[in-house]
């Protein structure tokens, strides 16, 4: 087992490959490198005009897909975060959707989150509100704000529970 998601490949190979695998939003798959995907994918979330129903989606800003195939978009321009069962025709809001604002239930163009498995709960990366959020997958009626001030465009988090905030105000990523 690798210590953390950014040993994928040793020293050695980035050197010498061309191709190195590096897990994308916190996943722990290894995708070879000659792996080949069909030409002509699938809609798998929103596809029904840009709007906000709840089979629908605006600006949909970044994904991330858990172990059982749940797909959460983060909606950018409906302000939240929405959940796709695998098969589903419709999503679910579980973050946010409550209009653009900044109350501990509003989101404000939220632009990444990933699934923190140990909290059960999803951390937002609420970049308007310049603020990194934690929401409940439970009882998710509102978020509790875990980093402030920070223009937060995109996170991840280790093997270790390590979260990687990429902070563009200050050009930096950041560890917590």
């Amino acid at each position: 087992m690798r210590k953390n998601s950014f040993e994928t490949c040793s020293v050695a190979e980035k050197l010498y490959y061309k191709y190195c695998v590096y897990p994308l939003g916190g996943s722990s798959i290894d995708i070879h490198p000659n792996a080949r995907w069909q030409q002509n994918g699938i809609t798998v979330a929103g596809g029904n005009r840009e709007d906000n129903g709840t089979n629908q989606l605006s600006s949909p800003w970044d994904l991330y897909v858990d172990d059982d195939q749940t797909i959460y978009v983060a909606d950018t321009a409906n302000h939240r975060i929405v959940e796709w069962k695998w098969g589903a025709t419709s999503g679910q809001v579980v973050a946010g959707g409550n209009g653009q604002g900044s109350g501990d239930h509003q989101l404000s163009s939220p632009l990444d989150m990933i699934v923190d498995k140990e909290s059960d709960s999803l951390i937002i990366s609420d970049y308007a509100n310049r603020r990194v959020v934690r929401w409940s997958r439970r009882n998710g009626t509102s978020g509790e704000t875990i980093i402030s001030n920070i223009n937060c465009l995109g996170l991840t988090m280790d093997e270790n529970g390590s979260l990687y905030v990429v902070d563009t105000g200050k050009d930096e990523v950041r560890r917590y």
